[in-house]
């Protein structure tokens, strides 16, 4: 039952992703000579997984990472800019000599190109580093980001 539970948890019912943060619980079960076999019971673990599954409400979850971009002075703006049109909250902002921190919280999602597109607005001055922060769930991503 907990292999047939684990596979659909793997192949993730709504958009083929894991789902995470569940628990199961079996109350009933019985052992039959003839018609129980692993497969059976492999079975029937995907089955039920899939029905509670559909009952709970579930949420999608988005990767929020951190991220911080070491950038000259003149070009702070446009990458702040460019921060926000993928969804970003700047966070604030550190100066170093003739350079600015900023840091943000950004989708992870959004970040495809964001390694271009930060070359492209700093003539290649900039850098910058991410790491995942936590997950957000769909209702805070429509009101927050």
């Amino acid at each position: 039952i907990l292999k047939g539970v684990m596979e659909k948890m793997q192949q993730g019912p709504l958009i083929g992703a894991y789902v995470r943060d569940i628990r199961v619980c079996i109350f009933d079960g019985k052992m039959h000579p003839v018609d129980s076999n692993d497969i059976a019971f492999k079975l029937a673990g995907m089955m039920a997984f899939k029905q509670a599954f559909q009952q709970a409400d579930p949420q999608l979850l988005e990767p929020i990472y951190s991220v911080e971009v070491r950038c000259p002075d003149d070009v702070t703006g446009n990458i702040m800019g460019d921060i926000q049109m993928r969804r970003g909250m700047v966070e604030g902002m550190d100066s170093e000599g003739h350079f600015t921190v900023v840091k943000a919280k950004v989708p992870h999602a959004e970040m495809q190109q964001f390694g271009s597109s930060l070359r492209s607005i700093s003539q290649g001055r900039a850098r910058f580093k991410m790491k995942f922060n936590h997950f957000i769930g769909q209702a805070l991503i429509e009101n927050q980001f």
